[in-house]
């Protein structure tokens, strides 16, 4: 991390207002279901990246619910991210994305600006090795720091903003 642990509280605070709700709800939904619905699935992605949209249409209901599944119900991370990115239009930011709102507790949202605050180039893919990799990473950082992993995620998101703007000026 680029800053010091102690900063993470007040850099998460500063992240901008969001309302996650709607997608709080989704996520919970699909996790008493098991599986995330078509309509669920695409509000998740467009959340992530608008641009992806055209790709995430083409999945079937039968196919994101198939996969949706798998990755919900596996404890396995591995399968978890293979079944995900088994979907049009879902590399693992999108990914990361469907199983944080299926699992808060447990997991962060991959993003550039994340790795960025971590000292690691953005990618155009990122390998399951590098998922993995990272969600260790995290989820470490997380316990070290004494806060959730959307915490430290807003902390690191936040910190690269605030670097990005300072460099303008």
């Amino acid at each position: 991390m680029q800053f010091p642990p102690e900063q993470v509280p007040e850099l998460a605070a500063r992240f901008p207002e969001v309302d996650e709700s709607a997608l709080e709800t989704i996520g919970a939904a699909a996790r008493a279901r098991g599986y995330y619905l078509r309509r669920e699935f695409l509000l998740a992605c467009a959340w992530k990246t608008p641009r992806s949209a055209p790709k995430v249409a083409l999945n079937t209901e039968p196919a994101v619910r198939t996969a949706t599944r798998r990755a919900l119900d596996d404890p396995d991370e591995t399968v978890r991210m293979q079944s995900l990115l088994s979907l049009n239009g879902v590399g693992v930011p999108t990914a990361s994305t469907l199983l944080y709102f299926a699992f808060p507790a447990l997991y962060p949202i991959l993003d550039v600006r994340a790795l960025e605050s971590l000292g690691v180039k953005p990618r155009s893919q990122y390998p399951i090795a590098f998922w993995l990799g990272y969600l260790e990473a995290c989820r470490a950082l997380a316990a070290e720091c004494g806060v959730s992993l959307r915490t430290l995620d807003k902390a690191l998101w936040q910190w690269s903003k605030e670097r990005s703007v300072a460099a303008r000026l």
